[in-house]
């Protein structure tokens, strides 16, 4: 059956609380061998959207993007299902943290990514919201170091060397966000990574180095946008988060990890933003077949409202995963 409306159109209802002519549905994934240049990058999007049509395009670029203008190297992985690897961090002691100044969105790096975006924007039109990735200035503070536990430990150290950078982090991608507007994106997928979790940081800490620079980058995306918010690891800050002004569109997590609120439960949670998920994206739709897929697929549409849930994955798709899958889940909606 001909669907009624388009893509943003669909996505448009859904965020309105309205019930639309299906369920809407979107997946993403990384293809790392082709992710070393702006070129690559937006051949795997623009053909990943094409071959299953989601309602939502979610770019999904190399993750270390966002912080190789400040000195990250990596070695770049030419195997679809390997990851990059970190070559050098431009973070080792508290000091180093002085270092970060704010960037211009004319940085090599970044520019490169304005292009994908337009590429993208200018391949598919404009019927279907595309939304570029953005890491929280805490999250991508933690890229900058060789673990994680090392930026702890600065935060708890030297919190205001850190904060320093925070502040310069938080300036360039503000300004940053407002071009990715510019370029052709609708939002934001705002991503927490690691961080606003209870096994990383205290709740009183995410507050500190958390919160206010999150706040500050959204606000260069105008009110406008079409942004997303991606609470990502277990034991995550979902309901805490709710207590600030976020204002997501969407929302998105592990719907399926035990120590993070279920589906269900987040219709009470987040009120006023559409939930995306519901998929067990390391669970049945890595290790079960196509013919499966329709079982999966149909619970979901019984136990929940199209008017709430955007039918998704708790974070990025393995690249292993039976594409076959995906293609029985689009045709199922």
């Amino acid at each position: 059956m001909k669907d009624k409306y388009s893509h943003r159109e669909r996505i448009q209802m859904v965020i309105a609380g309205e019930k639309p002519d299906r369920f809407a549905a979107s997946f993403w994934r990384h293809y790392f061998h082709m992710e070393h240049h702006a070129d690559g990058t937006a051949e795997a999007m623009i053909g990943f959207q094409k071959q299953f049509d989601w309602d939502f395009v979610k770019i999904n670029p190399r993750a270390d993007y966002m912080v190789q203008d400040w000195g990250m190297e990596i070695e770049y992985s030419h195997d679809e299902y390997k990851k990059h690897r970190k070559a050098k961090f431009p973070i080792q002691k508290p000091e180093d943290w002085i270092k970060i100044k704010p960037l211009t969105p004319n940085a090599p790096v970044l520019a490169e990514h304005l292009k994908v975006v337009s590429m993208i924007r200018k391949a598919l039109g404009r019927d279907v919201p595309i939304l570029m990735t953005i890491f929280t200035p805490l999250s991508l503070a933690g890229r900058m170091v060789p673990t994680r536990d090392r930026l702890v430990d600065h935060l708890r150290t030297e919190p205001e060397l850190v904060e320093g950078a925070l502040r310069a982090i938080t300036e360039t991608y503000r300004n940053y966000a407002s071009e990715l507007r510019n370029a052709g994106a609708d939002g934001l997928f705002y991503a927490t990574t690691h961080w606003a979790s209870y096994d990383r940081l205290t709740w009183e800490e995410y507050q500190r180095f958390g919160v206010p620079w999150d706040l500050k980058v959204l606000e260069g995306t105008e009110s406008d946008a079409i942004n997303l918010l991606h609470v990502c690891a277990s034991n995550n800050f979902l309901k805490e988060l709710t207590k600030f002004d976020y204002r997501p569109q969407m929302v998105n997590w592990d719907t399926s990890d035990p120590t993070n609120p279920p589906l269900d439960m987040a219709y009470d949670i987040w009120k006023d933003a559409a939930l995306v998920g519901g998929v067990d994206h390391t669970g049945w739709l890595l290790r079960s077949q196509p013919n499966e897929m329709p079982y999966f697929i149909d619970q979901l549409k019984r136990d929940h409202n199209p008017a709430r849930v955007i039918i998704g994955p708790g974070c990025a798709v393995e690249p292993e995963t039976n594409m076959d899958n995906l293609k029985a889940i689009r045709e199922r909606l």
